[in-house]
């Protein structure tokens, strides 16, 4: 889909810079420079507006959230969202304007403790797999950089994706630690605690399900193991 251009788009980033990691180059040696409290580091890749990343980072005060968007017309509206909810946090939210497949020229290696991928572009077609953000070429980026045990949580309203993204999880080995294609009815602490983002929460509202998996990065298994 295309995205309309934000009028003066450009000065409307530097207004929320003190959000922005505008050389994301800088985190490669330590991540927690880019707060002010040394803590978890937790990464939204495709943060949209914004929405589930500012509810995280006020639920979560426990944690430090970098968010992802790669197309700097839609990160604009989720850094002034995060201006706009300034008070709420503890200074624990930056964002970065960026593609994921440089993700590994931007953090070293195991230094993530959780990923979330929420509702990302499904790329339908056959010829474009290797560019969904559950292929297993993505997934081998996020093995190095999560820690030991880290944690994948994925959600989509596509059920084409999440069953691809599924057998993606076990052909890499990943520990599916819990799944469901209907998020919104489950009766349990994740459905509890779930964060809906601005699109989960409009098409929820139109009756579709949401699909949602917890993915654990184990220990990758070599022949001398």
């Amino acid at each position: 889909m295309r995205v309309r251009k934000k009028k003066h788009g450009s000065e409307r980033i530097l207004a929320c810079s003190r959000f922005l990691i505008e050389d994301p180059r800088s985190l490669i040696d330590d991540p927690s420079v880019a707060f002010s409290k040394k803590r978890p580091i937790h990464l939204e890749i495709g943060c949209g507006k914004g929405s589930f990343a500012v509810g995280l980072s006020s639920a979560r005060q426990d944690i430090n959230l970098i968010a992802m968007e790669k197309v700097s017309d839609v990160a604009v509206t989720a850094l002034e969202r995060a201006a706009l909810t300034e008070n709420e946090r503890d200074d624990n939210l930056r964002f970065i304007i960026g593609d994921a497949k440089f993700l590994p020229e931007y953090f070293p290696a195991h230094s993530i403790d959780t990923i979330y991928i929420n509702f990302c572009d499904p790329w339908p077609k056959k010829g474009h797999a290797k560019r969904r953000l559950t292929h297993r070429g993505f997934l081998e980026i996020y093995r190095g950089l999560l820690r030991e045990d880290g944690m994948l949580i994925f959600k989509t309203d596509n059920e084409g994706l999440f069953d691809f993204s599924m057998e993606e999880f076990e052909a890499a080995g990943l520990h599916i630690v819990w799944h469901t294609k209907n998020l919104h009815a489950e009766e349990n602490e994740i459905a509890k605690n779930n964060i809906m983002t601005e699109y989960e929460r409009n098409f929820s509202a139109k009756g579709f399900n949401i699909c949602s998996a917890h993915v654990r990065f184990t220990k990758k298994e070599t022949e001398n193991d």
